[in-house]
């Protein structure tokens, strides 16, 4: 499976234990010099970025303004933000190492303060600053990101602080297993501790957020209910079949003299199977089916009435998944015919009239 899209996170230090003579409560702050640290010499990873953050903003076009969260990051955010372009380019090096005014914005920007025109190639101001957009977004997986810009972070560093600071990192790892990206995360603590004196233990000082372990974590939840599932629905399916085998042999039962007679004028042991295991599977099929339609229809409902989540959203059946539950059925409704098929086969004729 390719994990490159899971990234560490790495967010503001705070330490919360004495270390060295240096005690709990002092400022700690990442600068670019960590970011370029961990970029050089922590093996795995495949992109990179830091992260400044100037939070929600007043951001103005002519007459046009609102409110929006500006972030400013490095060239690889996007592998991270799995941002996609809907127009224009995204930020490249270039932007970044001629600390260049430009921004990629969301798509909610670009409708509220462009209105029915383009926002490439116009400009916004953040912070009475003049930036020129040269591209426009969207991400389906969050939509926070429609209401969000992004800029180089050596122009916000240059223009809004003045300084070298960074607010956190965020990183991928390729094909990195779990057990691999703790690897990681170990070197990443051994080398910002060093650099900032704190204690490895100390879990505040540098906070490591693992969303491959995360995802790790949640896979195996989901597997679990999957497998809950699954023991359910055979439980189910088991328990229709004793159903509806019952309600065959009662069938047989009651047919008795008609099965006896389609003997005694010579109807073969096959066409007796045949007649009940068909329509044992016609009952089990039309039941199912039924069953099956008022799930889909079930699903429907919530869909169109499921108010909008990021995490939840357009549940449905799958085409694969329905005729695999169709082939189900008709296997199922042989098996409970089986046995009250055989049943039926080997009555007696003579028995059958005497009895009736």
């Amino acid at each position: 499976m390719n994990l490159c899209l899971t990234p560490f996170s790495i967010p503001l230090p705070d330490p919360s234990k004495a270390y060295k003579g240096l005690g709990i409560g002092r400022s700690l702050s990442f600068t670019n010099r960590d970011y370029d640290a961990v970029k050089e010499r922590v093996d795995g990873i495949d992109h990179i970025t830091a992260q400044y953050y100037l939070g929600d903003n007043i951001v103005a076009h002519k007459k046009e303004y609102g409110s929006f969260n500006v972030q400013a990051f490095h060239p690889d955010y996007k592998y991270i933000r799995l941002l996609k372009l809907v127009k224009g380019r995204t930020m490249n090096e270039y932007d970044y190492l001629e600390a260049r005014k430009i921004a990629i914005v969301g798509e909610e920007v670009e409708s509220e303060l462009f209105k029915e025109e383009s926002a490439i190639g116009k400009y916004v101001e953040i912070k009475k600053i003049s930036f020129q957009i040269v591209g426009v977004f969207t991400q389906e997986e969050d939509s926070r990101e429609l209401r969000r810009i992004y800029i180089p972070i050596s122009t916000a560093q240059k223009v809004f602080s003045g300084q070298d600071r960074i607010h956190s990192m965020a990183f991928t790892t390729g094909q990195a297993s779990v057990e691999q990206s703790k690897v990681m995360e170990k070197d990443v603590r051994e080398l910002l501790s060093l650099e900032h004196t704190f204690a490895l233990d100390d879990e505040r000082a540098l906070r490591i957020y693992n969303q491959l372990e995360t995802f790790e974590k949640i896979m195996g939840l989901i597997e679990g209910i999957r497998v809950f599932v699954w023991l359910i629905g055979i439980g189910t399916i088991i328990a229709g079949i004793v159903g509806v085998s019952n309600i065959m042999l009662i069938v047989v039962k009651e047919r008795t003299k008609e099965i006896g007679i389609r003997k005694a004028l010579g109807a073969p042991p096959s066409s007796i199977i045949s007649m009940i295991l068909t329509e044992s599977i016609i009952i089990t099929f039309i039941s199912g089916y039924l069953g099956m339609v008022a799930g889909v229809f079930t699903l429907e409902i919530v869909a169109k009435y499921l108010p909008s989540s990021d995490f939840f959203r357009n549940p449905e059946v799958d085409i694969k998944i329905a005729i695999a539950a169709v082939a189900l059925l008709i296997v199922a409704g042989a098996g409970a015919g089986f046995i009250p098929a055989r049943k039926a086969a080997a009555i007696n004729p003579i028995e059958a009239l005497r009895n009736e």
